[in-house]
């Protein structure tokens, strides 16, 4: 057990493992974006999973848009109805 402590607080492993985990949750923020599927954005966004999330859904999850694209709509909307005032 002390070896694998020893070796996560190496920082040639930190720094792989910031660079896996920056890389993955960018194509998957990116892909979200290019989608407009808000809520995974954000989701994507706030959990961290070491690229296990991410990596599930540009591959799986990317195929479903939770909410049929209301949130977005709804916030379209509203910036509209604020700038026309």
């Amino acid at each position: 057990m002390t070896n694998i402590n020893s070796m996560m607080l190496q920082p040639q492993f930190v720094i792989i493992f910031l660079l896996w985990t920056i890389l993955w949750k960018g194509l998957a923020l990116w892909k979200s974006a290019n989608n407009k599927h808000l809520i995974w954005f954000i989701l994507l966004l706030i959990i961290n999973t070491a690229g296990i999330f991410e990596i599930l859904y540009i591959f799986f999850l990317n195929r479903w848009d939770i909410d049929n694209g209301r949130l977005l709509k709804f916030l379209e909307k509203k910036f509209k109805e604020t700038k026309s005032k």
